[in-house]
């Protein structure tokens, strides 16, 4: 059985592993039957290669990604995590051809743990500030 800190640094390793590429590192981090729940995304990420699949598509689009982990509170085998992440937009992101635009944005994931690793994951990120920033969608007008 894991403890919360078991639970708080698989999830921020994975975190991490957006940063510094080293997808290696998710065999330790993730659990074989991994799934991520993304609403922006056509399937869900399933397994190892899903999940290695899932970070190694953020990284091609957006680069080096750093992430800031501005909340995070843990109990029992969950970890909620309220991030900021930011990059430069270097390669096809939904349809988008690079446009190396600098973007920032932020999102909520529930991190499900079993065993001290990352087993399943709910995803929420603001696509709407992330398109505007890279072109996609306008920006509001003042009011």
């Amino acid at each position: 059985m894991s403890t919360t800190d078991d639970n708080t640094a698989a999830v921020n390793g994975f975190f991490a592993v957006a940063g510094h590429g080293d997808l290696d590192a998710l065999d330790a981090l993730v659990s074989p039957d991994y799934v991520m729940h993304d609403p922006s995304a056509p399937e869900e990420a399933r397994g190892l290669e899903g999940a290695r699949a899932f970070v190694q598509g953020y990284r091609e689009a957006l680069g080096p990604i750093q992430v800031t982990i501005d909340h995070q509170f843990a109990h029992g085998d969950y970890v909620a995590t309220r991030f900021t992440a930011r990059g430069r937009h270097e390669g096809e992101l939904m349809g988008v051809a690079a446009t190396g635009a600098e973007v920032t944005f932020t999102g909520l994931c529930i991190s499900r743990c079993s065993d001290g690793k990352v087993a399943e994951e709910w995803e929420i990120v603001d696509q709407v500030a992330l398109m505007r920033q890279i072109g996609a969608l306008p920006e509001l007008a003042a009011s």
